[in-house]
């Protein structure tokens, strides 16, 4: 009786401690591992345990041998040291798409234009070590807080970005080494490109978005090329044609006043897209002046995403 008792009290203890789930030697709350279901969520591949992982050593340089360690606790490893993706398929390769908008506008979108193991990397330096803010801006003369945070790198000299009532501080590309491997990587797959700024946009779940808008700043010129780099939780990217009234000559039979065309929404006038992990995404032509583009709010995103925009401020 003395032993099915001390049985029973040991299995009570048992079920009055925090559960947790073991990966390796260490082991991993129930909201780490709810974190990782998430990042398995928007990632749409499977995870597997290792002992190893890409990392950045103190420079910022990639180190494909050390693990990394949360700075506030080197007794724990993280999940990103932790976990890895399964080994690519041959289904995996990057694929390029090219989508004509007309009138001399067009997109590329590579889907897996980063490794993915290798993205999900730069998506952990990118989070932890960028000096993230989240601006108050004005929109339609009123202020409110912007639904996204966000950082701003460029070459020295250059004019200052000012959006919505809002100056963002310039840092510079020699402050986050990574931005630069990303930038050699975009020069590879597009050769000729010059970019020398980028505007990072940090996305922290299903609320924060981006709304209509075009990048057409007098300092982008008339006809920019922005590459655009998505990391973490796939996002819904949506491109709208820009509606234009009619012109002056444009008038009735009889003489009388101009009229608005009302133009019905075609498969023509919008485009959409799920920008997924290690995607790079690229604007060109006239797609700025003839078109709006958003990241709208999406109930099943779940997770972060991280965006960065180059482009070549002239």
């Amino acid at each position: 009786m003395e032993e099915r008792r001390n049985m029973n009290s040991t299995a009570a203890n048992r079920s009055n401690q925090p559960s947790s789930v073991g990966i390796s030697d260490g082991q991993i709350t129930n909201d780490e591992a709810e974190s990782l279901h998430k990042k398995k969520k928007c990632s749409g591949h499977e995870l597997k345990e290792v002992t190893g992982s890409d990392t950045f050593s103190d420079n910022g340089s990639l180190n494909k041998k050390r693990l990394h360690y949360h700075q506030e606790d080197q007794r724990r490893m993280s999940l990103t040291s932790l976990v890895a993706v399964e080994t690519p398929s041959s289904t995996d390769a990057p694929t390029r798409r090219t989508i004509d908008l007309g009138y001399g506008s067009d997109l590329i979108y590579i889907q897996r234009f980063l490794p993915f193991q290798q993205s999900w990397t730069f998506f952990d330096y990118l989070d932890k070590h960028i000096p993230w803010t989240r601006p108050t801006i004005r929109v339609f003369g009123r202020s409110c807080l912007q639904p996204r945070d966000t950082c701003y790198v460029a070459s020295s000299g250059l004019t200052a970005l000012v959006y919505s009532g809002y100056q963002p501080n310039a840092y510079l590309w020699d402050d986050f080494p990574p931005l630069k491997e990303i930038l050699d990587a975009i020069y590879k797959v597009l050769p000729g490109s010059k970019f020398n700024s980028l505007l990072l946009n940090r996305y922290k779940g299903a609320s924060d978005y981006v709304a209509w808008h075009a990048d057409d700043e007098k300092i982008y010129g008339p006809t920019p090329e922005i590459a655009s780099v998505s990391f973490g939780c796939e996002r819904d990217f949506v491109l709208k044609k820009k509606k234009h009234e009619e012109s002056s000559q444009e008038k009735t039979v009889n003489g009388g006043p101009t009229k608005k065309r009302l133009k019905r929404s075609s498969r023509e006038d919008q485009q959409s897209l799920t920008l997924k992990h290690g995607s790079l995404l690229v604007m060109r032509g006239y797609t700025q002046r003839d078109w709006i583009h958003s990241v709208p709010k999406r109930a099943k995103a779940e997770g972060t995403r991280i965006n960065l925009t180059f482009r070549l401020v002239l």
